[in-house]
């Protein structure tokens, strides 16, 4: 499988100044690294404020002035600079962004669903795509001719999906696509991304609903204050045990199926010099509050912290502690069964004795 983008080592700080004079450089993502293939589906799941939006921005090439990257993007194995980034931004790499105020106030909305067009050939076929398109999200004829503000939350959600799926992008770039949509609507939106991967595409999906990162993804990467923590295939999800991170499993611990099983504490607000996690974290050590871990490979996934070795023994010992209790068990329970067939023997020949002694009398 291809890969359709990489990000590799991705930093983005914002310059800010305090009570007016003081310059101050606020990290919000560090060291990020992920990849998407052709074909797959790669969820970005994590707590509001945890910079999983900025990735998109990166990406498009959308980022404040005073926003300062390093790192590199690729895209199909050339590196992005702004110049191709706006060459390739609504045509080959499109996005469902997360707020509605995208939209502009002062266009109908079937116009800027079509956009700018060659000829009246290209507008009429862009016009006759975006009315089917509409339609399949509930949205008739009479919302072509409304403005933004006239729309509800959940039908200007349904007007930024259908616009980006117009233009059949190579990559699609999902920020939070399902917020105000109903149940239908969520289910449809799912079937569309994944028909994408069938058609070899590529999809970013940015989103804190655990659940629909579930039903549409292939791998998860998981984000705790502006860091990649863990990548892992979906069907590890299932299960906590399988997963790699403290903060991970903490995660899938808290799904209402697993009993909401909460933990305490926050994302630290400001760069710490250690792992993000520290205080938190149930299998810390020294080494975690003086430096951060890198991400490496395991098994497949990709991991950041010194102890998950730690979490992985923990787990297999406990497995080895049930494994043995249930041959102790086994034993016990072979042991048990004999000791009645013994007994049963003994009252067996008694009584033979005893009806031989009432027949002989």
């Amino acid at each position: 499988m291809e890969k359709l983008l990489e990000v590799n080592n991705l930093s983005i700080s914002f310059t800010q100044y305090v009570q007016g004079l003081v310059r101050h450089d606020l990290k919000v993502i560090s060291d990020l690294s992920l990849d998407i293939g052709e074909s797959e589906i790669v969820a970005v799941l994590g707590s509001s404020g945890s910079g999983k939006s900025l990735l998109a921005h990166t990406i498009l090439g959308i980022l404040p002035y005073n926003a300062h990257v390093t790192g590199e993007v690729k895209y199909k194995g050339q590196v992005l600079n702004q110049e191709m980034k706006e060459k390739i931004r609504g045509r080959e790499i499109c996005l469902i962004p997360q707020s509605v105020n995208f939209l502009d106030p002062l266009m109908k909305v079937s116009q800027q669903a079509v956009g700018e067009c060659k000829d009246d050939n290209e507008r009429k076929e862009k016009q006759n795509r975006q009315r089917e398109v509409f339609s399949k999200y509930g949205l008739d004829e009479s919302v072509d001719d409304l403005y933004p503000f006239e729309l509800s939350g959940g039908m200007a959600r349904k007007v930024l999906l259908s616009t980006a799926l117009l233009n059949d992008p190579d990559l699609l770039i999902a920020d939070e696509p399902t917020p105000g949509l109903d149940a239908k609507s969520v289910e449809e939106t799912i079937q569309d991304i994944r028909k994408l991967k069938d058609q070899g595409k590529g999809v970013l999906l940015i989103t804190h609903e655990i659940d629909v990162a579930l039903k549409t993804a292939d791998r998860i990467a998981i984000f705790y204050s502006g860091y990649v923590i863990e990548i892992n295939k979906v069907e590890n999800f299932l299960n906590s045990e399988n997963l790699l991170h403290p903060y991970t499993k903490a995660l899938v611990d808290a799904l209402p199926k697993n009993g909401f099983k909460l933990t305490e504490g926050v994302q630290p607000l400001e760069e710490v010099p250690g792992c993000p996690y520290y205080e938190n974290c149930p299998i810390r050590s020294d080494k975690c509050n003086q430096s951060k871990p890198e991400l490496i490979e395991h098994d497949g996934a990709m991991i950041r912290c010194f102890n998950f070795d730690k979490a992985i023994s923990e787990v297999d010992v406990s497995e080895e502690l049930v494994n043995d209790f249930a041959s102790e068990v086994d034993v016990s329970e072979e042991v048990i069964e004999e000791e009645a067939k013994d007994e049963g023997a003994v009252e067996a020949e008694e009584e033979l004795n005893d009806e031989g002694a009432n027949d002989g009398a």
